[in-house]
């Protein structure tokens, strides 16, 4: 072989190992964001808890009196996230998923999940827990295991169950909850900068609505014809990062100009 020939050879090389290595570089750029995100939804979770619950809701009880079992409302979203699926072996056994719902699900779950660590920690320990497990390549949709999905969503049911039962210590828990969350995340195709975007989106709208008269019953709902949080689903698409104050300009902008308003 020609010296010129084991040059080519070598280039051709190195040129599919920066190809291979591309996209670890760039999820590996993206991860310097995440503490930063992750600080933001801690932040907006609590004060969302603080809001609903009132003062002190970390020890259980809300301003009502009324008892906060974040493991049940993990366990009851996992059922929902289930149910996106086609588990049922007498009904519809050739149904598709619907990923769509299975990821506002999981954002359901981090919801509860966020509230749990918080219960247990606080804001800086929690994106400390958190902050290596975000940093993963989600499935492509196409490839997703749904058999796989569902047995891993489980989990996070036997984890609840587990801490609830007193068979796992519960800050133990919080761990465990944490590297399965995001390994549920992974399988189902939910990259963590959309699990962000989505939380986000959610969390604002449902300020949004409030502060436009949700409770008084006089908020418009469809915004020249379409619902609002398909508005604020293609506001999400918009841009890679994202903020509380962006998203809430926006929708604030498309609101004023709904027509016959």
């Amino acid at each position: 072989m020609s010296h010129n020939n084991e040059l080519q050879d070598e280039t051709a090389s190195l040129d599919i190992l920066v190809e291979e290595c591309l996209p670890l570089a760039q999820l590996l750029e993206k991860s310097s964001s995440f503490p930063a995100k992750l600080e933001e939804m801690f932040l907006l979770q609590k004060e969302l808890n603080d809001n609903t619950n009132g003062a002190n809701w970390e020890l259980g009880i809300n301003k009502f009196g009324k008892e906060i079992n974040w493991l049940r409302c993990i366990h009851m979203e996992v059922a929902e996230l289930i149910d996106s699926t086609p588990w049922k072996h007498w009904k519809n056994i050739e149904a598709k998923s619907d990923m769509e719902n299975i990821h506002i699900e999981l954002v359901d779950i981090w919801h509860f999940l966020m509230s749990y660590i918080l219960q247990e920690t606080n804001v800086p320990k929690a994106v400390s827990l958190v902050n290596t497990h975000c940093i993963y390549e989600a499935v492509e949709i196409e490839e997703i295991d749904v058999k796989l999905m569902v047995t891993e969503s489980e989990k996070l049911s036997y984890i609840a169950l587990a801490i609830e039962t007193g068979n796992m210590p519960a800050f133990s828990g919080v761990e465990r909850f944490i590297d399965q969350f995001f390994r549920c995340c992974k399988i189902s195709g939910l990259e963590f900068t959309w699990l962000q975007k989505i939380y986000i989106g959610k969390n604002c709208l449902n300020k949004f609505r409030q502060d436009n008269g949700y409770k008084e019953g006089h908020y418009i709902k469809v915004w020249n014809g379409k619902e609002d949080n398909v508005v604020m689903m293609s506001v999400l698409e918009q841009l890679d990062d994202i903020t509380f104050d962006f998203v809430y300009d926006k929708l604030q902008e498309a609101y004023s100009n709904i027509k016959n308003k």
